[in-house]
């Protein structure tokens, strides 16, 4: 059995020693052949996808259409890198092009965690994991703008990156957005504070059929991330379900 550990950017990782092999020379043979690939790149590069991207993309396409008939917007809390955002954008793109309702939220700090409870968190997490380059907000705006930019509407701005601690910013978001409902609520911020004081501040703001997504739950690497569903939501209360794609990740719809 893999055991859980930290790779050199200070993320955990349960892969061997072969595969951990197999993804760098992946990655090696993906940025000697990117240039060569031409116009149809992005196609090309499939190549090089490994099944867990590809699991991942399986896993939040079912989860969209699932989403489908609930108003309201998408919040992500925890973006990182933003993969999932540009997922999600492209996934509204093909099933509700003209939706522009359906607006999507990034919560981030880019900087990592800001704090961790060395009780409910464990202490193998330490504050600033998981952080990104410096500014990569700004890159991240652009891509999105981008990946808004190859579906229909795309004169209307229809995603916003909020940066900061989501414990923090969470309450001013929803003054600014009184008109608001949370049809899905993305959870990846791994630790007990955050994730519990954002599930308090959006309660009043689900609908029954909301979808609450949850990237770490019954994790041994992430603890707190229950900790803080039993604690707001409690474990009796929801029929938590899980995706043959995504082993440590669970949903449940609001009701």
């Amino acid at each position: 059995m893999n055991t859980v550990t930290k790779n050199s950017n200070r993320e955990l990782s349960g892969k061997s020693h072969q595969e951990t092999q197999a993804m760098e020379s992946l990655l090696a043979i993906h940025q000697n052949l990117l240039s060569e690939l031409g116009t149809n790149w992005s196609s090309h590069s499939l190549v090089t996808m490994t099944r867990q991207s590809l699991s991942r993309i399986l896993y939040y396409a079912d989860l969209y259409q699932k989403l489908l008939n609930v108003p309201g917007v998408i919040c992500e809390f925890g973006v990182q890198w933003g993969a999932t955002l540009s997922q999600l954008i492209s996934l509204r793109g093909i099933h509700e092009p003209y939706n522009y309702s359906r607006v999507i939220y990034g919560f981030d700090t880019f900087e990592g965690f800001s704090q961790v409870d060395d009780v409910r968190d464990g202490v193998h997490l330490e504050a600033g994991d998981y952080s990104t380059e410096l500014g990569y907000e700004k890159k991240l705006d652009k891509i999105l703008t981008l990946q808004e930019s190859l579906s229909p509407l795309s004169h209307m701005r229809k995603f916003e990156l909020i940066k900061g601690d989501a414990a923090a910013t969470i309450q001013p978001w929803l003054e600014r957005n009184p008109h608001a409902i949370i049809a899905m609520a993305i959870f990846d911020m791994d630790i007990y504070k955050p994730t519990k004081a954002v599930l308090e501040a959006i309660l009043p703001r689900l609908t029954k059929g909301s979808i609450l997504v949850f990237d770490e739950l019954n994790h041994p690497g992430f603890p707190g991330e229950t900790a803080a569903v039993m604690e707001v939501l409690g474990l009796n209360n929801i029929r938590l379900q899980r995706s043959v794609f995504q082993p440590t990740c669970a949903w449940a719809v609001f009701e």
